[in-house]
């Protein structure tokens, strides 16, 4: 939480009129959430906090959805949906020769941020990740991107 106000004094000294923090690491949504109102009330810069992690994650369903597979996890880490969008970045990035699945189903995120991925996942997998494509990666970033610039917009009309 200090590196996020850190980069929010700064980025607010250096002239920034609007600052929007996009955490994509399902850890940080938390942590994000907390300090947007605090710096947000101590900069001049609108900061506008796309921390909603259960509407990311559905996001990335709804891509993998609309790239037709049909498959949802309630919590992704290293499955269908990240695998996709890595591949849509750079197939070189993914080793697919080691792709396996993980943990299926339901999954307490209250379990996996208590004790952790070993907890729950002998891989770090959740999800399968057999399922992903280049292709269904590009249709989730573009679902995410489309979806963010939108709130974007409507948080700045707003100020």
């Amino acid at each position: 939480m200090d590196i996020i106000r850190s980069y929010c004094r700064s980025l607010d000294e250096h002239g920034f009129e609007s600052i929007v923090l996009v955490p994509t690491h399902g850890g940080n949504f938390g942590p994000v959430k907390t300090v947007a109102p605090d710096i947000a009330r101590e900069i001049e810069a609108t900061v506008i906090p796309l921390a909603d992690l259960d509407e990311h994650m559905q996001l990335l369903n709804e891509g993998l959805d609309e790239a037709g597979i049909e498959y949802e996890q309630d919590v992704i880490h290293a499955g269908a949906a990240e695998t996709a969008m890595i591949l849509a970045i750079d197939e070189g990035f993914v080793r697919t020769e080691n792709i396996e699945p993980g943990s299926e189903g339901d999954i307490s995120p209250a379990r996996l941020l208590s004790e952790g991925f070993k907890s729950i996942t002998e891989n770090g997998v959740l999800g399968d990740p057999t399922e992903a494509t280049a292709e269904a990666g590009e249709v989730i970033i573009q679902n995410v991107v489309e979806t963010y610039v939108e709130r974007i917009k409507i948080e700045r009309e707003r100020v």
